[in-house]
Parts: structure tokens; C-alpha cells; sequence
């Protein structure tokens, strides 16, 4: 290696240290500021968020100080003055914005955005398996790999294990603590990429955005935080021409510190959630070609691609090693041929799924923001690296929705519709820039005006006040839920009569008494699957096949489940469960009803929005009634377990 090759890669290696270990040091931090604040507001009884406004107004109260603290942050920052005080109140504004906008809506409940209801039960179920052992095993089915990435879910079991919590208990907290860590880490992303105060504010409008429409979606709104500066270091890996942007005289050395910081981003979306990485990875393709465009038009010639093919391969060498962390495992089974043809994870077109999100054009805060980002991408286009990057993200958007409406043609889609928040994420960012450069344009115009600059940030915090103290009722369906949902103590946050759940932790100590083996050691067949949210037993069936795991073979699950309801005798039962295809049920936990015991399962009905049938089966109480199986009544519930 020449010397001065070797000293760029020196250079290279502190640069990389140094914002690694600024990283860190601020995720501790966001992380010390979150738990502070989550704990404290814990210690007060507060009333519920759906019957009292208190929360709420503290809620706003929060949000200010947190604000002011990035303002006094971006004062000292423009002063270039107490560099280290400056982050310091940044990476803590940031976190306690976070913290305190969706800690304290949630003080008075142990259930987090949507409580236990619908997707966030499968979510909480994953959370409890993988709190319950850290081996990637799947979240329902026993002897599988897992078939969603595992990555949140685990640090989120490791978590609850290092605060002695149940899963599902561990959730709010974990999710809160998590986007507060992922907002500073943005941060100290974007400082290194762009100016420093730009960045603070550019980090807390798409962290508002995303907390507002998100949030709900924990572990997939943690990588919308960090898209924008996975775009940037992308661009900035595949496009490098000279410093006055003449592709002529393209950058062939360097960039390698770009295209690293890519590869890892990238691998953490593919380890965390498996659409966003698609889309992630759709749009750096994207850029490559553009790039390929680009630097031919300037230097005709096919060689001047080779730099850009190589940053490409290494951006997705280093994502797809992390990326089979969690992904080999069901690789490996999978390409042993179990694979069934029942996946119906894209079987799924809502209203909002089946027209282009534009959000420009809504007539509140937001649209106002993203209205000025989108002229800003077009404005500036040819002339800013920053708009180029978040440009061609919006545009890898817009096409990936395109694509996802022309593949109902073919019988499926490509879940458009969860695109809304990254969208958002990357107008919002655009339109900080925007505002940023176009309140010094008219500063400029106008002759520098003594009080225009004052006037200019008078104008953003108010519109930054103003939007976040709306986010409470962006999510005030969420929080409702949560306080509505009976939790795992059997307990209803709003103090309402709680609903079945109550009678599960007399259910799990019956099961654990007439099993006589741990929760992980079970398979139980039940339609309450909320059951399995809040406790490790595994499921036979999963609670829709949009969730399954393809390995498992939903559809043939299901069709067994039925065939046992025609059976005649005990014996006959007996047999077919010896005989199944699948690891059989150890414990059934029915619903009684007149001479029977019923499970409600679910059929796929795509293209039908709701997408899922629900159907009832009904086993008759004659095929328990042998000393093969010892049946216990709790509540509305009936247990059964094969002795």
C-alpha cells in the first residue's frame, strides 16, 4: 500500500471512530434520558389519556422544554461556541421530545400504541418468544426458524430480560426507549453529513413526522429516522464527482468510509424489517443507475462505471453478510424443501394502498412542509447533492407504490401502503431545507433585516409547536386502545371491567400444574391468541395466515383443525393426533358453546379489503370425553390438556 493511500485510510479509520464514538455516547445518553423520564412518570397515578386532558396538556408542556432545548442547541452550534454542551442539549432534547410525547399519553398504562389489538398482538407475541429464550426461533410455531427478521425483537428480549420484565410488559418501554435512541443516532448521522444546526432541526422535524404517523409500528419506525442519512451516504458512495459537481472530473478515490456507513445501514434494515430493506435497497439501485447515467453522458466511456459497480457490490456485501444473521436460518430450512405455497404476507390492499400518497396537498402543517420540500427536490435538483439523494428516495417511493397497484394484476401487492411514513420522513427533511434556504434568500433580498433571523425561527418553533402537540391526536385511537386492552395482569388501564384476558394467568398456572413442563415446552391450540402474546406456550395455528410463517402451511393447518371437528370418538381424535403432519397440540383452550368447543380461525380472502374471513369451528365435547384428556372450565374458557 503507497503511503499516501495508506494515510486516506488512516484518515478514514478516525473519521469512522470518531463518529462511531459519538454515536454510542449519544445513544447512552437518549437512552439514560428516556428511562429517567419513562420512570418518572410512572411514580404518579395519573388518569386515563381517554377520560382526562391532564396527560395531554403535560404532554405539551414536555414537548416545549424539549424544543427549547434544541434551540438553545442550534444557537450554540451558529455561535460555534461550548461545541460539547451544544450536542449534549441536542442528543437531550431530542430524546426527552421522544419520551415525553409518547411516555406521557401512555403514563397510565403498562400497554403501548394499539395496546394487544390486532397487528400488535403478533408483534408483543415475537417480543414475549424471543424474551422468553434468545435463540431465533419462531414466534408461534415450534421446531421453526423465524420468517420476519428478528433483529428488534431480539434486543427487545434482551431488554426485558436485563430489566426483569415480561414481554409484553416490556414493550412501551423497550419501543419508547428504542425511538428516542434511533431519533439521536439520526442525529449524529446527519451532523456528520451535513451543518451541524441543520441537522438538529432537520433530525426533529422528521422525528415529529415519524412519532405522529409511525410510532405504532415501532420497530419499522426506527429505520424511518435513519433513511434519510442512508440516502445521503449512499448518494455519496455512488456519485462522487468533483468538488464543483462536473462529472467529467469524477472522484475515483475515497468513498469507501461512505459506502461502509451505507452497507451497515442497509444490513440493519435488512436484520429489522424485511419491506423497508426491499425499498432501501430499491432505491440505492436506483441511484446506481442514475449514476451510471450520469458519468457516461460526461465521459463516454464504460470504464468510468467500474468504480460505481464496485461501491454497489460492497454496499450489499456488508448488508447481506448482516442480513443473514437472522435471515440463513429459514434459508436453510426452506431450501430443504418444507417451503409451503400458503404465504400470504402480501395479501393485503387497503383504501390507502391503492392511489399515490401526496401528502403536498393536505391542507394542514404537514402538507405545508412537504409542499415546500417537494419544490425544494425540483428546485434544486441539479445543484444539491442533499436533494439528489432524498429526491431519488421519493422517487423510489412513488415507483415502488406504482408497482405495488400494477402487481394486484398478478394476484398480489408489494404493501404500499406502509410507505407513507418514510415518505413523509423524506419530504419533511426537504422541506427543512427548504425553509432553511429560503428564509435566507429573502434575508438576503430584503438586506439583511436586523430582526428577520428572529422572526424566521419565531415562525419554525411556532410551527413546531404547533405540530407537535397535535400528535396525541394523530395517535389518540393508539392510545386509546392501549388503555382499553386488558393487559397481562388481567387489568384495564381505563379501570373498566377487564375482558377474558383476565382468566389467562389462571389458565397459564393450570397448564404449567397439569403439563408439568416450562411454557416453551407446549403447543397449544387456541384462537385466543392474545394468550400466547402474553405468555411463551407455542400456537398450533397462527392468528391469521398473513402472519404465519410459510413453513408451517397454514391453509393445510387450518383443514386438519376442521377435519378433527367431523371426527366421532375419542379414539378416533386420539389417532389423528398422533398422526399429524405437525408437532400435534399438548393443551387445547376452547370457548364453550352448547354441546361444543369452538375456535374462530381466519381465511385469506384477498382481494377482499378486510382481507381476512373469520370462520368458526366447533369440536364436539364427546371426543374429549376419555381419560386421554383432562378438561378444566376457567371463566368463559375450557382447557384441555393430553395427559
Amino acid at each position: 500500500m503507497s503511503e499516501r493511500a495508506s494515510g486516506r485510510a488512516a484518515v478514514l479509520a478516525r473519521q469512522a471512530g470518531s463518529a462511531a464514538g459519538e454515536a454510542v455516547l449519544a445513544a447512552v445518553v437518549a437512552a439514560v434520558v428516556a428511562a429517567i423520564g419513562l420512570e418518572a412518570f410512572s411514580v404518579v397515578h395519573w388518569p386515563a389519556f381517554n377520560s382526562s386532558n391532564v396527560t395531554r396538556a403535560l404532554t405539551t408542556v414536555g414537548q416545549v422544554v424539549a424544543l427549547a432545548m434544541l434551540v438553545v442547541a442550534v444557537v450554540l452550534l451558529r455561535l460555534r461556541t461550548w461545541g460539547w454542551v451544544a450536542k449534549l442539549l441536542s442528543w437531550g432534547g431530542l430524546s426527552a421530545f421522544v419520551t415525553v410525547t409518547l411516555g406521557m399519553p401512555l403514563a397510565a398504562t403498562k400497554l403501548y400504541l394499539f395496546g394487544m389489538s390486532v397487528d400488535q398482538e403478533f408483534r408483543t407475541q415475537y417480543l414475549t418468544r424471543l424474551t422468553d429464550s434468545a435463540a431465533l426461533r419462531d414466534m408461534n410455531y415450534a421446531e421453526l426458524p423465524p420468517y420476519y427478521p428478528a433483529g428488534w425483537f431480539w434486543f427487545g428480549g434482551r431488554f426485558a430480560n436485563l430489566v426483569g420484565l415480561a414481554g409484553w410488559e416490556a414493550f412501551k418501554p423497550y419501543a419508547i426507549i428504542g425511538l428516542a435512541v434511533a431519533a439521536v443516532v439520526a442525529l449524529v448521522l446527519w451532523s456528520n453529513l451535513i451543518r451541524a444546526d441543520w441537522a438538529v432541526a432537520v433530525a426533529a422535524a422528521t422525528t415529529a413526522v415519524t412519532l405522529a404517523y409511525g410510532a405504532p409500528e415501532a420497530y419499522s419506525a426506527v429505520l424511518v429516522l435513519l433513511l434519510g442519512p442512508l440516502l445521503l451516504l449512499a448518494w455519496g458512495a455512488l456519485y462522487r464527482p468533483d468538488e464543483t459537481g462536473d462529472a467529467t472530473k469524477l472522484r475515483t478515490a475515497g468513498g469507501w468510509g461512505a459506502v461502509i456507513g451505507a452497507g451497515l445501514l442497509l444490513g440493519l434494515f435488512a436484520t429489522f424489517y424485511t419491506l423497508y430493506f426491499l425499498v432501501a435497497v430499491f432505491a440505492v439501485c436506483l441511484m446506481a443507475l442514475i449514476a451510471f447515467g450520469l458519468t457516461y453522458r460526461a465521459q463516454r466511456t464504460w470504464r468510468a462505471l467500474t468504480p460505481i459497480l464496485l461501491r454497489l457490490i460492497g454496499i450489499g456485501a456488508i448488508s447481506g453478510v448482516l442480513a443473514l444473521i437472522v435471515w440463513l436460518p429459514y434459508f436453510l430450512k426452506a431450501l430443504r424443501g418444507a417451503t409451503a405455497s400458503s404465504g400470504t404476507a402480501l395479501h393485503y390492499l387497503p383504501e390507502t394502498g391503492s392511489r399515490l400518497p401526496l401528502p403536498m396537498f393536505d391542507f394542514d402543517l404537514r402538507g405545508v412542509l412537504c409542499l415546500a420540500g417537494t419544490i425544494w427536490l425540483v428546485l434544486r435538483a441539479g445543484s444539491s447533492r442533499r436533494a439528489q439523494a432524498l429526491g431519488i428516495g421519493v422517487v423510489a417511493i412513488y415507483l415502488w407504490c406504482l408497482l405495488s397497484m400494477a402487481a394486484t394484476a398478478a394476484g398480489t401487492t408489494l404493501l404500499s401502503f406502509r410507505l407513507e411514513s418514510p415518505l413523509l420522513a423524506l419530504l419533511s427533511a426537504a422541506g427543512v431545507f427548504a425553509f432553511a434556504e429560503g428564509a435566507r434568500a429573502v434575508y438576503q433580498a430584503l438586506n439583511e433585516p436586523s430582526r428577520f433571523r428572529i422572526a424566521a425561527a419565531a415562525v419554525a418553533l411556532a410551527g413546531a409547536i404547533g405540530f407537535s402537540q397535535g400528535i396525541p391526536t394523530v395517535l389518540a385511537t393508539e392510545i386509546t386502545t392501549a388503555y382499553t386492552d386488558t393487559d397481562g395482569n388481567g387489568d384495564r388501564a381505563d379501570k373498566r371491567a377487564p375482558s377474558a384476558v383476565s382468566y389467562y394467568r389462571e389458565i397459564d398456572a393450570k397448564l404449567l400444574e397439569q403439563t408439568g413442563r416450562p411454557r416453551d415446552g407446549s403447543v397449544v391450540l387456541t384462537a385466543d391468541t392474545s394468550f400466547l402474546a402474553i405468555y411463551p406456550y407455542f400456537g398450533f395455528q397462527a392468528l391469521t395466515s398473513h402472519y404465519a410463517n410459510p413453513l408451517a402451511d397454514f391453509a393445510a393447518r387450518t383443514a386438519e383443525i376442521q377435519r378433527w371437528s367431523t371426527l366421532k370418538t375419542p379414539q378416533e381424535l386420539t389417532d389423528a393426533l398422533e398422526h399429524c403432519p405437525w408437532r400435534a397440540p399438548d393443551a387445547f383452550l376452547f370457548r364453550r358453546s352448547g354441546d361444543g368447543y369452538t375456535l374462530r380461525l381466519s381465511q385469506d380472502v384477498y382481494p377482499n379489503d378486510p382481507n381476512v374471513k373469520r370462520i368458526t369451528v366447533t369440536l364436539p365435547k364427546a371426543l374429549f370425553d376419555d381419560g386421554h384428556y383432562r378438561i378444566t372450565d376457567i371463566g368463559p374458557f375450557t382447557l384441555v390438556v393430553r395427559v
